[in-house]
């Protein structure tokens, strides 16, 4: 970025994260769902997002879709836009964190480089890892968005599972194969693992 030395950030004269947290009466973290296209990682997010609703906690999900049509929309799926991709998502969670919101990003992020790119940029402390260990060909034999097909013909390429690599997480905090617990149990175990680190007291 050119021009640095003019910007002055104000973060120290802002409110904190522990005052944020205290207005919603909730600690916040961060959730990164990884996993192939249609293992689950969207429709997990939403329906945590909703019993979270319930337990009238805050929450945001950030998901791929979305936020390719916004803020990313003049981003390409090359490795570099793809970093690219992870670390604009990963600063805006931070903001989230930040605020005192729990955030759910549902993100393919295929490869460890880019996740731990994200922890580094979140901070670990706050940084859940989720595995959708869903495997490729339940994922490939859902092909919800037609997306497999069209990689299998060549029409979509560097297509993650496909003709790009998928590097699935060493130690993730919780994995979840949805080809054998439905969203419910996956959502139970999730709230097992979080509701704990949210009280606030």
């Amino acid at each position: 970025m050119k021009n640095k030395k003019h910007i002055y950030p104000i973060f120290d004269r802002m409110l904190g994260r522990k005052d944020k947290e205290h207005l919603l009466k909730q600690r916040s973290l961060m959730l990164w769902f990884t996993g192939l296209s249609g293992s689950g990682k969207s429709t997990i997010a939403i329906a945590l997002e909703r019993e979270l609703h319930k337990r009238g906690l805050l929450c945001r999900v950030l998901d791929g879709d979305n936020i390719r049509t916004g803020i990313n929309s003049n981003l390409g799926f090359s490795e570099e836009d793809r970093k690219e991709n992870i670390r604009r998502i990963a600063e805006v969670s931070k903001l989230f964190v930040d605020t005192g919101v729990i955030t759910i990003a549902a993100f393919i992020s295929p490869t460890d480089e880019i996740r731990q790119q994200a922890e580094d940029i979140i901070g670990a402390e706050n940084f859940y890892e989720i595995f959708i260990s869903t495997p490729l060909a339940e994922c490939e034999k859902r092909d919800v968005k037609g997306l497999y097909a069209k990689a299998r013909a060549g029409e979509i390429k560097h297509f993650t599972g496909i003709s790009a690599p998928f590097e699935k997480p060493i130690n993730p905090a919780l994995s979840l194969d949805t080809s054998q617990l439905s969203v419910e149990e996956s959502v139970e175990k999730l709230l097992e693992l979080i509701l704990p680190k949210l009280k606030y007291e």
